[in-house]
């Protein structure tokens, strides 16, 4: 009798976290994804969209499911879910100093629409410190930010928010050498016959390649602020920067206008947002990543029955501030859309595939209509485009373990498939993982996954298009590789890569959150005399002779020097109870170095050991907080 009163008291304190089904989007890094994630491995609630982020409606109603699913949730876990609820769920009108927000709840005039919704502020801050004991580069940096924000529902299927935030950024980083676009050897500009009256040719160019930031772990740092950057000589317009080696300021804005129809089976969304799509873990999509940079779009999600649901997405892509506001941007005018199929049996069969494209500026009708295959419309406008191919395949038991296989393609020539891993042309990223639930344990799983990323896979050669005018700035070939600000949109490793995740997650006491991860990341060098082609998102592969010439034969480990990271480290979160803060940071240690087992100077020897690709050992501290957040 106990039990059945303490599920009815749940599940009534759930319906008022719906007071207002607020439309508004949860940030893709919120501590919330994983509660659901644990919970479905775990059969406690429905499968849920692997199109992220979540509304808030949609948070919320999967808690209330979880919270309803009675005897299999231990004490902790139930606090767990009933403080995520509190947080998304509406307060009462006037001043909340636990979320740092005022918050109104009106009637728009002469109607019976109800208009409410909050203003408020939030701070975060993440200092890191990198120590090298090899005698390497040591630094520290910052990564701090203060944000209005205000977000709120118009009616009961109309949502807005809003927030802008300032920064104050240091992320310093090494120059490690040059790369080559194309192969070493290439034609560049001046090798080049004729070259004023072969404005088609394509032509090598050498590019800076940096390191990861010092002060942070690798592949963990995320670029907050948009566009312009300015250093600490002040705000002006020749003041702007490309990246925070030093301090620098800079700025965000993310907003949405979000909406339902038809009883909540057709989402709507448009906005300037990070999402995270056909990620069969959190932060392990190939194709649209939650370590990728927001951008402005339209998306959709039609989910009319509990097994199928149909989503679609096209935005602008904007460019990385590398050379000035201006010349930075003129090659980097592209559009990227997807579209996605998703089938679920239970919680025991998982089924996507879908279909991306980033594309030069254009109206194109073709890629914005949702229900036209990316694909199959590239025919009917010529090979101006890079498209791509994704699926995943998911099976699981509940209560005890899951399992997945991801691809995505990027090119293949089906007339020479059966040399897939041996050629450059074929550019496809595939990944294979398995995750087991602790049910002992609060909230706990352990994940373990392996990632490939070929050569080449999310570059594509610059492409002449007819709509640009090759009068303004000579000949403009425009860039169609999966980047966006200069970070790519799939996976967080750049191509010729793999990595080896080992992960632990738990969450012993209702206010805290604990992992422990391992990583082995292997990865083409990009820079110095044995670096490997294909190895950087700005690569470009020869568009001629791909399965004949023997420079485009790839083999992994063994075609140039490649840099091994191991990688490991914990951490952890802290949210106070009667506080509006949270403490979070992570320690460990990053063991790199080179080897190039086919060099004949290196036979024999289990690292390269030079200025160009040299060993290091260093110790990573991170510490941060966040106010109202």
């Amino acid at each position: 009798m106990r039990n059945r009163c303490c599920i009815i008291l749940l599940l009534v304190l759930c319906s008022t976290f719906l007071f207002a089904q607020s439309h508004v989007s949860v940030p893709v890094d919120d501590s919330v994804y994983y509660i659901l994630e644990a919970a479905q491995l775990r059969g406690l609630c429905n499968p849920l969209p692997k199109v992220k982020p979540y509304s808030r409606a949609v948070v919320l109603s999967a808690i209330q499911e979880i919270l309803g699913s009675g005897g299999r949730l231990g004490d902790t876990e139930r606090q767990i879910l009933e403080n995520a609820g509190k947080k998304y769920g509406n307060a009462g009108s006037g001043l909340d100093w636990q979320r740092g927000s005022w918050r109104f709840d009106t009637q728009i005039k002469n109607t019976g629409i109800k208009f409410a919704g909050d203003i408020g502020v939030g701070l975060e801050s993440l200092s890191g410190a990198g120590i090298n004991l090899s005698g390497g580069d040591s630094d520290w940096g910052t990564d701090s930010w203060i944000s209005a924000i205000s977000n709120g529902d118009i009616g009961e299927h109309f949502s807005w928010g809003f927030t802008i935030a300032g920064g104050l950024l240091r992320a310093p980083r090494s120059e490690l050498g040059k790369h080559w676009t194309y192969y070493s050897g290439f034609p560049t500009w001046d090798d080049r016959e004729k070259k004023d009256s072969q404005p088609e040719s394509y032509y090598n160019r050498e590019v800076s390649v940096y390191s990861e930031p010092v002060p942070f772990f690798p592949y963990t740092f995320r670029k907050g602020w948009d566009g312009v950057l300015f250093g600490s000589g002040g705000i002006s317009a020749g003041g702007h920067k490309a990246w925070p080696d030093g301090f620098g300021m800079g700025s965000s804005i993310i907003s949405e206008l979000d909406g339902v129809l038809f009883g909540d089976a057709l989402s709507l969304r448009f906005g300037r947002l990070r999402h995270e799509w056909a990620g069969m873990s959190n932060g392990s999509s190939l194709v649209l990543n939650a370590a990728a940079q927001p951008f402005m779009a339209v998306e959709a999600t039609f989910a009319p029955i509990p097994w199928f649901s149909f989503s679609a997405l096209t935005g602008v892509l904007e460019y990385y501030n590398e050379n000035g506001i201006k010349d930075s941007a003129w090659t980097s005018q592209n559009v990227f859309s997807i579209e996605q199929l998703e089938f679920n049996f239970k919680n025991y069969f998982h089924f996507d595939v879908g279909s991306t494209a980033v594309w030069p500026k254009r109206f194109e009708l073709g890629y914005i209509f949702p229900i036209n295959n990316n694909f199959m419309y590239q025919n009917n406008l010529g090979d101006f485009d890079n498209l791509g191919l994704f699926s995943n395949l998911q099976f699981q038991y509940p209560g005890i373990a899951s399992l997945w296989l991801s691809l995505f393609i990027d090119e293949i020539e089906i007339s020479s498939v059966k040399r897939m891993f041996e050629l450059d042309r074929h550019m496809f990223a595939y990944q294979a993982g398995v995750k087991t639930a602790i049910p002992w344990l609060s909230f706990t799983q352990i994940t373990l996954s392996y990632t490939k990323i070929e050569p080449y896979t999310y570059t594509h050669t610059r492409i002449y298009t007819p709509w640009n005018n090759p009068g303004t700035k000579g000949d403009l070939p425009m860039e169609t590789s999966y980047l966006n600000n200069g970070v790519g949109i799939g996976y967080y490793l750049p191509p010729n890569s793999d990595e080896l995740l080992l992960r632990f997650d738990t969450m012993p006491f209702t206010q805290t959150k604990l992992h422990f991860q391992y990583q082995m990341i292997r990865h083409g060098a990009e820079f110095g005399p044995h670096q490997v082609d294909g190895s950087s998102y700005l690569s470009e592969l020869d568009p001629e002779d791909r399965s004949s010439k023997k420079v485009l034969e790839k083999d992994f480990l063994k075609d140039g020097a490649y840099q091994w990271m191991h990688i490991i480290k914990a951490g952890g979160d802290f949210r106070f109870s009667k506080l509006p803060l949270t403490i979070y940071g992570e320690a460990g240690v990053v063991f790199s170095y080179f080897k190039d087992v086919d060099d004949e100077a290196y036979k024999g020897e289990s690292t390269i050991s030079s200025d160009k690709y040299p060993e290091s050992t260093g110790f990573i501290f991170t510490l941060g907080f966040r106010l109202f957040l």
